[in-house]
């Protein structure tokens, strides 16, 4: 196995190891504390601190401790917060998610920042097109990644499956299930009736080591690498307010600011499937025991598709896997929207929850290959907007999630994706004339260099 691929591998894994962990907890946190509004505050706020970190920490800590340390210590703030869901109160909860959130935006900017070096290094190596490899790269790490999904919702599934049968859920209580909730009607004991605190000690005894392994599996097997940029730039001795700024910076390109829609609806469309669907649809209707498989669904289909998406971007192009996220997501909020939630069609409820993964998949490959692609010199700071408006999405739609209605939140699903698309395609205009302008200006090159060599 060649040494770029093994080291894509470790990333994957790790990955895959500590968000098994963080995943089943963050589809579990609007279900499990939703006494005055614990969960999604705790969700909110842990999105608050990615955007705080977003601003400034990413290029800070990766020009100090490289690509693989970075990865490490912000691993080590997601094990805090599964420590801190033991005793879950405002005390411990809040500061465990804000610690959490400012370990967020440099571990994914560190990830992206790595596998996009290891692609474009590998690229040069086999004489290959850089965004061919790194999209490849991306693909697999997100094959790896999303089945995080998949095992964390299963060990809660088979944890809290252990509880006793419940009751049929009312028909009083399904009329305010789905779009029609409005947090104003008041659950019933048997869809929200929380497991026993043994198994929840033991789920998150599961969920602990399965983090504390992520780390110990990065710190021990994943290569260190370097940037030519970075070493130019460690050359230069950039001063600290220089890289401090160099996310806002960024901002002055034109593109980055018509593409800060993106990561905002990924963020929106991420907190409603976590702090709606399955509040309002699934444990309102099926039970909480019901959520961990349909996420699994989402999961599982998030990896295949990422997969899938990774080799496909190389005969179909970026912009037609855009339009079937787009228009997934478009379909599946309509739906959403005049669906009314029935325990006896269970199948659509994974049907909905796997339609999600197909777009969500698009969102999450295309974006990271997209900024890198786009803003290749500057990939940490690029990165870190990325994060940066991914987490102002989440923050805000967490945030709003005790005030307005499910209907209202679907609404402005359907408005912020469709301005984001629009957008998009202006960017894609732009990058069309820029292409068709030096390809212009290298066949005037030839022409110029022939009439020079005629007149000598």
């Amino acid at each position: 196995m060649e040494r770029s691929l093994r080291n894509v591998l470790v990333v994957s894994f790790g990955f895959l190891l500590l968000f098994t962990a963080y995943g089943g907890l963050q589809s579990l946190q609007s279900s499990l504390y939703s006494e005055e509004g614990l969960g999604v505050t705790a969700l909110s706020s842990l999105y608050g601190g990615v955007l705080l970190s977003s601003t400034c920490l990413p290029p800070l800590l990766i020009k100090k401790f490289g690509c693989k340390w970075t990865i490490v210590l912000s691993m080590c703030c997601y094990v805090a917060f599964s420590l801190g869901n033991f005793y879950a109160s405002w005390y411990t909860l809040i500061p465990t998610s804000i610690v959490l959130g400012l370990g967020a935006a440099p571990l994914w900017s560190a990830q992206c920042t790595y596998l996009t070096i290891m692609g474009n290094t590998q690229a040069e190596k086999v004489g290959k097109v850089g965004r061919d490899v790194v999209n490849q790269y991306f693909g697999i790490f997100f094959l790896i990644f999303q089945s995080s999904g998949v095992w964390g919702n299963l060990i809660s599934s088979l944890v809290f499956g252990q509880t006793p049968t419940q009751e049929a859920i009312p028909e009083e209580q399904l009329l305010s299930c789905g779009a029609s909730d409005c947090l104003m009607a008041t659950a019933s004991t048997n869809s929200t009736q929380r497991p026993s605190q043994t198994l929840i000690y033991t789920l998150l005894g599961i969920y602990t080591g399965s983090g504390v392994l992520a780390v110990l599996l990065v710190a021990v097997f994943l290569k260190p690498i370097k940037d030519a940029q970075q070493k130019d730039d460690g050359e230069k001795k950039l001063p600290f307010w220089f890289t401090l700024l160099s996310t806002f910076r960024l901002l002055r390109d034109k593109r980055l600011r018509l593409l800060v829609l993106l990561p905002v609806y990924s963020g929106f469309e991420q907190a409603f499937l976590a702090g709606d669907y399955t509040r309002s649809y699934t444990t309102c209707a099926l039970g909480i025991q019901f959520v961990g498989y349909v996420m699994i669904c989402f999961s599982a289909t998030n990896a295949l598709c990422s997969l899938l998406y990774g080799r496909l971007s190389q005969h179909t192009g970026r912009i037609a896997l855009y339009a079937l996220g787009a228009v997934t997501h478009l379909s599946c909020s309509v739906a959403l929207l005049l669906w009314r939630p029935d325990p006896r069609q269970l199948a659509v409820f994974f049907v909905f929850s796997g339609l999600w993964g197909v777009a969500d998949a698009v969102w999450q490959t295309q974006n990271n290959v997209l900024y890198g692609v786009l803003f290749e010199k500057d990939k940490e700071a690029a990165f870190a907007n990325y994060r940066l408006w991914e987490a102002l999405g989440f923050t805000v739609a967490f945030g709003y999630s005790k005030f307005l209605c499910v209907s209202t939140k679907l609404y402005i699903l359907l408005g912020v994706l469709s301005l984001a698309m629009v957008a998009y395609g202006t960017v894609e205009h732009l990058e069309a004339q820029s292409l068709a302008r030096s390809a212009a200006t290298e066949q005037k090159k030839p022409a110029k260099e022939a009439v020079m060599e005629t007149a000598m």
